[in-house]
């Protein structure tokens, strides 16, 4: 954001006004052993620290915006017991009024989803465009992969069969156990190399609807396969295609646990040329994933953080309008 070419510091002429409070890294230290109090304290104290200020007077906040590593459900916390998960921060009025860029939104209309960062930060156009061509002449002799452990205990999850129906395709699916005790899935070359070997990429929810392994996946030129619609499709509007079809498969979850649907079969079903156009989609659309290195700027690429000021910007003025 410091290396943001229209950034201005006379507030009076900005279109805009980001807010640099890290709501995620703030609520991760109090998020167990502490009560609603301790957890709510911090956005307590900003929220009235910004109503105070000039800035916020012109359009009572609804020019500022903010973001956040957590997803967006972990600020939206609707009792005080301390049981409840996260803290109550996107339900105050004034942060009510302000936009936040995050890793996953929900059915709230001031939330906005922007791509899981991934572990490529290029500095140059070049270097996206050879990436680029690396991933079309990547050998992929698997037809399907998938990264992750069952999440037995998660009520509805999917997960365990996924792991099943990959065992069970013997030659065709790549598995690798993010539940083993050598942490496999912490290493990102162990990630690419599975993902790069691989047509398709299973991508079903995990602790909460999206996956950062998504991200993964398209930046190794691999087809997500998604189990849910809020996986990607009513997430990153901002970021990826509005015809889903253009670069991925939606394997129904309901269908596959009565055994009406199989996911090799399902995958196979799809054609030579219709994987090609897929899969160059994927291709396509990774500028638009990765955050380029900060140092450096992009020229000719408009890069995850380029696409994510332009929708806040429009969203702005947008509401400003309607004030006027």
């Amino acid at each position: 954001m410091k290396k943001y070419k229209c950034l201005t510091n006379d507030s009076s002429v900005a279109s805009a006004v980001f807010v640099p409070y890290y709501a995620g890294l703030d609520l991760r230290r109090y998020l167990w052993g502490f009560n609603t109090s301790v957890r709510d304290s911090s956005g307590l104290d900003l929220v009235k620290w910004l109503a105070g200020q000039p800035e916020w007077k012109r359009m009572r906040g609804k020019d500022h915006f903010l973001i956040s590593g957590r997803i967006a459900k972990d600020f939206r916390r609707k009792s005080n017991r301390m049981s409840e998960w996260g803290s109550n921060f996107r339900f105050l009025p004034e942060s009510e009024n302000m936009s936040m860029l995050t890793i996953e939104s929900g059915s709230w209309k001031n939330d906005f989803a922007v791509p899981y960062p991934t572990y490529f930060h290029p500095s140059t156009d070049n270097e996206v465009f050879q990436w680029q061509e690396l991933m079309r002449r990547q050998n992929r002799p698997y037809l399907f992969s998938f990264a992750g452990a069952p999440r037995s205990r998660q009520k509805g999850s999917i997960r365990s069969e996924i792991i099943s129906q990959c065992q069970a395709s013997k030659k065709l699916c790549n598995l690798l156990d993010c539940d083993s005790v050598d942490h496999k899935c912490d290493d990102p070359v162990n990630l690419m190399k599975l993902f790069q070997s691989s047509i398709f990429c299973l991508q079903p929810p995990g602790d909460s609807l999206t996956r950062r392994s998504t991200f993964d996946s398209i930046l190794a030129g691999c087809i997500p396969v998604f189990f849910h619609p809020g996986s990607a499709y009513s997430q990153y509007v901002w970021h990826l295609p509005k015809n889903d079809t253009k670069y991925s498969v939606f394997i129904s979850p309901k269908n596959l646990r009565q055994g009406k649907v199989s996911i090799n079969q399902t995958l196979l079903q799809v054609s030579k040329d219709e994987e090609s156009a897929k899969r160059e989609e994927v291709i396509r659309l990774i500028p638009r994933i990765i955050y380029a290195h900060p140092p450096s700027s992009l020229e000719t690429i408009e890069d995850a953080f380029d696409l994510s000021i332009k929708g806040i910007l429009r969203r702005i003025e947008r509401l400003r309008k309607v004030i006027s």
